[in-house]
């Protein structure tokens, strides 16, 4: 039936003005555009499901060309939106909720303004946000490496207090050999201009760094960071208890942030495998 139904075709091909070669050309390479359709659905569905739901057309492009393959934005994009994978990601913005009222002397200094950050942990950047709960708000300090964006600390508690951040420098300290003379910047909030911290911080061997009064864009690679966990893991699903918030947190840093999720800026690599690439480079171990 099949042979008797493209005879046909091919006949009444010929018969519009179409050789009968020219006919079985545009069904060869029709059977080829379903082949490479349907693999590229395969694809783009596969890359998504990896970045469990958040990444969005332009970062699943860049994952694919990562591997080797090639992608169109437009291509891809119809694909996300024909199959409604739509990323998790929308236009909120995390808000800083520390304050720098005693904090304006000039021994606050900025060393990062202007600097040129060029290998890994030459500065880590730190900050707080808050998670809301039904029990009750939850506070999370990340520390991060702002080279290779990879979280070398953080800790999660209850109270927005100066302990916060030492439980967060414990953390990094316990897992990564961080370079002396590293700079730690953060804003000018009282958990990080509080003596016990900043003492802690010089006895890590690391300089002490604060953004300019009023200028929480001098630490955009904390801001960011809470934005895409927020957009990523908190704001379609609001967590219940603390212990779920927390419990949250540490595996989406821990399983997925550092690990697996593919960021533009490091050549669509995840935090640690792009550290490890480069590693000899950069003269720091990996844990």
């Amino acid at each position: 039936m099949e042979a008797q139904t493209s005879s046909s075709k091919a006949k009444w091909a010929k018969a519009t003005g179409v050789s009968r070669s020219g006919y079985y050309t545009w069904r060869k390479e029709r059977s080829n555009r379903e082949t490479r359709q349907k693999a590229l659905v395969e694809m783009v569905g596969r890359i998504f499901t990896l970045g469990k739901g958040h990444y969005g057309a332009e970062r699943v492009c860049g994952v694919i060309r990562r591997e080797g393959g090639k992608a169109s934005f437009s291509k891809v994009k119809r694909v996300m939106d024909e199959h409604d994978w739509i990323s998790s990601h929308c236009k909120r913005r995390s808000q800083g909720i520390t304050h720098s009222r005693r904090a304006r002397g000039s021994e606050f200094k900025n060393l990062v303004k202007g600097l040129e950050i060029t290998r890994a942990f030459q500065v880590l950047a730190s900050d707080i946000t808050q998670i809301s709960t039904p029990e009750g708000s939850d506070y999370l300090c990340q520390i991060r490496d702002v080279c290779t964006n990879i979280v070398v600390g953080f800790a999660q508690q209850s109270h927005k207090t100066a302990d916060i951040v030492l439980k967060a420098l414990r953390s990094a300290q316990g897992r990564w050999d961080l370079p002396k003379g590293a700079i730690f910047h953060s804003d000018r909030g009282s958990q990080y201009t509080a003596k016990e911290v900043m003492k802690q911080v010089s006895a890590c061997g690391f300089q002490l760094s604060f953004s300019d009064v009023g200028k929480p864009g001098d630490n955009p690679w904390s801001e960011s960071f809470f934005s895409i966990l927020k957009k990523e893991i908190i704001h379609k699903r609001p967590c219940a208890t603390r212990e779920e918030a927390r419990q949250r947190v540490f595996e989406y840093i821990e399983t997925f942030y550092n690990t697996t999720r593919a960021q533009k800026s490091l050549g669509y690599l995840s935090p640690l495998k792009y550290l490890r690439n480069r590693q000899a480079e950069y003269a720091v171990s990996v844990p």
